[in-house]
Order: C-alpha cells, then structure tokens, then sequence
C-alpha cells in the first residue's frame, strides 16, 4: 500500500503538472500557505512558468480551502471512529468526492464577499 504523503517531492510533481496546463509564454501564480513543503529553497524546483505567491502566516481568511476542510471535518468526517488506516483513508475519499460534486456547495464555502468584483 501506499501511503499518501504532502512533502516537497509530492510538491514538485504537483507543480510540474500544473506547469503543463499553463499557456504558452503566461506565468501561473499560486497562492500557498506556508506548509514546509511550499518554501522555495534546494529540493522545491519550480517550474520556469510559475510563481508562488504565500499567504501570511495566521491568515485563515485569505485561504478559502481552511474553509473546505473546516466544512468537511464538522459535516462529514467528525464524530468517527475508523478501525484502521484504510478506513479513514475511504472516508476522506468518500468526503472529498461527496464535496466535489456540488460547486455550488464549494463556491458558497470558499467564496469572500469582499474579494468577490461584482460585475
């Protein structure tokens, strides 16, 4: 089995990917926290069409993801006792596809009002 892991090699794959999805002569700019494995430095190899652009530190509000997870932990994983790994990696799954299916659901989770340009 194995074993899901968020680390700067799992960071690297997940940059080059999304490198691949960036037009022809555009730069991608992300948004990351400040999670060990997001730091520029020796082993994060940054594709040449992205830049990071991290949160500050302690600042829930500009991440809306903090959001998401808050959302599923209290509606869906909580209240829970899995009898071993395999179980809770189903039930993160299983959460996670449940979310994914309504957008509308997500939007009304991460969106911020006064981040919104109404048009």
């Amino acid at each position: 089995m194995i074993t899901p892991s968020a680390n700067t090699e799992m960071m690297n794959l997940h940059l080059e990917e999304i490198s691949t999805q960036v037009a022809p002569g555009a730069c991608a700019v992300i948004l990351c926290d400040r999670a060990g494995w997001h730091q520029q430095g020796k082993n994060l190899q940054l594709p040449e069409n992205i830049r990071l652009l991290p949160l500050p530190p302690y600042s829930p509000e500009l991440n809306p993801m903090e959001n998401v997870w808050d959302y599923l932990r209290q509606n869906k994983l909580c209240s829970t006792v899995w009898d071993s790994y395999d179980a809770i990696i189903e039930a993160c799954k299983t959460a996670w596809n449940w979310l994914i299916a309504d957008p509308d659901r997500i939007r009304s989770i991460g969106t911020r009002e006064w981040a919104t340009v109404n048009v």
